[in-house]
């Protein structure tokens, strides 16, 4: 179990009393907005010092408080009691909080400053009509696309449902769209962590343990910085690969229709040909094209010759 250094320490009075705020570990609670139940948690996982036991009553002061309303702050920002954990020990150790927050939050923070959006199953039929079945909402949700939310649905990602809709609407079947996201996600995802490696690896050369602290602020710089880039790179392969497999559509598709019906037509092209009669010059019609009905198509004025 972690154990934290409080660098501030009561200050006592002549009589021997300790000045200063004390909680009893309900007072705490209510002080930091949590609850009893989680202050005993935090302190069975070593996130907060014990109290100082007076008889059977438990007594924690300012510091207690202090890192009580940290923790809060920073399960409010998403970060795990794991993380907390590393962070508050490397606070332990002299680290400025500020300053690992600020690598966390290079690393972590969104990569898209796209809101997310609201939906009500109305809305969601009006823009999936017959589309948005049964079975197509729950592999929108089994994706991430939707998130329940009491009676509405949440989309991380509003564009990429409207980009689903409109084509869904211009008959793309919706079940197609939704295996094409999950086939690309899977694909885009490997990339992706090697993209991220490329500047994690950056801490790696510090093995198990925290940049010094004179390298914080070059690591912040440096992540923020690559951020974009990567983001470049990813745009741009993703539109090379586009044109590349639009061109091989052509090439395959279309060409081979075009191929296939000037075959189909030769034969009409060579019938025109056959009937085709080279005015005289300056007559009349020298102007015109003449057609003239094949010989073998011509009815013998005779009739019929006996055999």
């Amino acid at each position: 179990m972690v154990s934290f250094r409080f660098k501030k320490t009561p200050h006592k009075d002549a009589g021997g009393v300790a000045a200063g705020r004390e909680f009893t570990i309900d007072d705490l609670a209510r002080a930091a907005n949590t609850t009893v139940r989680n202050v005993r948690a935090y302190q069975d996982r070593g996130l907060l010092a014990p109290p100082e036991k007076r008889g059977r009553v438990g007594f924690y002061n300012e510091d207690h408080l202090t890192r009580l309303r940290l923790i809060g702050q920073m399960l409010g920002r998403g970060y795990t009691l794991g993380n907390i954990q590393e962070m508050l020990d490397a606070i332990d150790k002299g680290y400025d909080l500020r300053q690992l927050l600020g690598l966390t939050h290079a690393i972590t923070s969104p990569w898209t400053d796209e809101t997310p959006k609201n939906f009500n199953p109305i809305h969601l039929a009006t823009l999936f009509g017959t589309n948005m079945s049964r079975g197509a909402l729950a592999r929108t949700i089994e994706l991430g696309l939707l998130e329940p939310d009491g009676l509405r649905y949440r989309a991380p990602s509003p564009k990429i449902l409207m980009a689903g809709a409109e084509m869904a609407r211009a008959g793309i079947p919706l079940p197609d769209l939704l295996n094409l996201i999950s086939s690309l996600r899977t694909q885009l995802e490997s990339f992706c962590d090697q993209a991220v490696s490329l500047f994690v690896q950056e801490l790696d050369k510090y093995g198990d343990n925290l940049p010094p602290k004179e390298d914080l602020p070059r690591l912040v710089e440096l992540i923020w910085k690559i951020r974009p880039l990567a983001m470049m790179a990813i745009e741009s392969e993703v539109s090379r690969a586009l044109q590349k497999s639009a061109s091989k559509f052509v090439d395959e598709r279309i060409m081979g229709l075009l191929d296939k019906f000037a075959e189909e037509n030769i034969e009409g092209l060579n019938f025109l040909k056959s009937g085709w009669v080279e005015p005289t010059p300056g007559s009349a019609d020298a102007d015109d094209a003449a057609f003239v009905e094949p010989e073998q198509n011509k009815p013998d004025p005779a009739g019929p010759q006996p055999v």
